[in-house]
């Protein structure tokens, strides 16, 4: 975007005295397309996440209980959180139809053919803000599964990334109003606290990750 947007969009345009090219060159396809493309790559981030949200809520892992509830007799669990994040990506499906492969002539036929750019980037930020809302349910949903594990342990940047997301959100025994809990998590996705605690992690402890020698290659 930052090529395309500091290139030359005069028409004509004056290479010196002797010539003079009329190409067309404001219009925008080459962002256009980029930004469709964009659209349809964060909807599928966002339907990944999805599904793997339903398969913590199977109940097929050992010790993690359907719904990530203990008891679901009048509790629906984190069913209603997959509804959510099922319906985002169901409408992110739908916007994702390419903006860049439409036009209508305007003008009186003189703007006979455009990009719809402008249509296809504001739609792409649409789809990104759902795809937020997704990873942050993700997120939750991922540390109310974490827990059944116990006192299984994982590895230290998945208990330091727990522990932050424990600061902010609690462990759900019991339905309650997850709309507080979401935006939370979106705040989390947002200012990016994931990779922000990975890299005090790996600054505090000193990590050294060693790869074994390998002879055949002579290579670590």
């Amino acid at each position: 975007m930052e090529i395309e947007l500091n290139s030359v969009t005069d028409n004509p345009v004056i290479i010196d005295e002797e010539l003079t090219i009329s190409g067309g060159n404001f219009h925008g396809q080459p962002l256009a397309m980029a930004l469709d493309y964009a659209c349809i790559a964060a909807s599928e981030v966002g339907n990944i996440s999805d599904r793997r949200i339903y398969l913590a809520l199977e109940g097929n892992s050992p010790g993690v209980p359907k719904l990530l509830m203990e008891d679901t007799g009048i509790n629906s669990g984190y069913m209603i959180l997959q509804y959510t994040t099922a319906a985002l990506a169901s409408e992110n499906k739908g916007l994702c139809f390419p903006s860049s492969a439409d036009s209508i002539p305007t003008s009186l036929g003189q703007e006979d053919h455009v990009s719809m750019g402008s249509i296809g980037g504001r739609k792409a930020l649409q789809v990104i803000g759902n795809v937020e809302k997704i990873l942050a349910i993700e997120l939750l949903t991922a540390a109310q599964a974490f827990e059944f594990r116990r006192p299984l342990k994982s590895g230290i940047f998945l208990d330091e990334i727990h522990k932050e997301v424990r600061k902010k959100v609690a462990f759900a025994k019991k339905d309650r109003v997850f709309a507080d809990d979401i935006e939370k998590g979106i705040e989390m996705v947002r200012n990016q606290t994931i990779i922000k605690v990975i890299e005090r992690v790996k600054k505090n402890k000193k990590l050294k990750f060693q790869v074994p020698y390998t002879k055949e290659f002579d290579t670590y």
